[in-house]
């Protein structure tokens, strides 16, 4: 039995995520007493499927000009050169390596490149399920959480705070919530 059997309805092929149904956030330590969260507003990517879920890969990009903390002035300063720097470094991509099973998720091993530097990155992976859509398609729906430390990707800049901690924490958690589409 493959690891793709355990899902009802599972198929090989090329998927597109959809944008209007899918969501890039992160959140980040604040003041070290609260989190902001933020989220991109354009993004695409595909997901390769194979016989067997393991053989699964996605690769994905992120308009870095598109980040939206529900603050504008927050974002006007993370697009800025002392974090995104989005006037040189527009997009981040992702591209993932492998996948692996973890308990009722899977770990997907990647590399994520922010500011042309590239890292390792593991997402935890629950997928929801496939299923027809009303327009004749087939869909596909997952969640994927991971953590990146901004100073591995050359975003250093810090405000230290009285009594110890940053005003920007150094750790930023990832929230996916990805609807594919089947391309034909």
């Amino acid at each position: 039995m493959t690891e793709a059997t355990k899902i009802p309805g599972w198929v090989a092929g090329t998927w597109v995520i959809d944008p209007i149904h899918s969501e890039i956030g992160f959140s980040v330590r604040h003041l070290m007493v609260s989190k902001v969260r933020g989220r991109f507003e354009k993004f695409e990517g595909e997901i390769v499927t194979g016989e067997d879920i393991l053989d699964t890969r996605a690769t994905v990009t992120v308009d870095l000009t598109s980040i939206n903390t529900g603050n504008q002035d927050r974002d006007n300063d993370l697009r800025s050169a002392d974090y995104l720097e989005v006037d040189k470094y527009p997009t981040m991509t992702y591209r993932s390596t492998g996948l692996k099973p973890d308990g009722d998720a899977y770990i997907a091993d990647g590399e994520l490149t922010i500011r042309e530097t590239t890292h390792p990155l593991q997402l935890r992976v629950e997928f929801h399920g496939i299923g027809p859509d009303p327009w004749g398609g087939t869909r596909a729906g997952l969640s994927a959480t991971g953590e990146i430390n901004r100073k591995d990707f050359g975003i250093s800049f810090d405000i230290p705070m009285d009594g110890g901690g940053l005003v920007v924490g150094e750790k930023i958690q990832l929230h996916l919530e990805i609807e594919a589409v089947l391309q034909q």
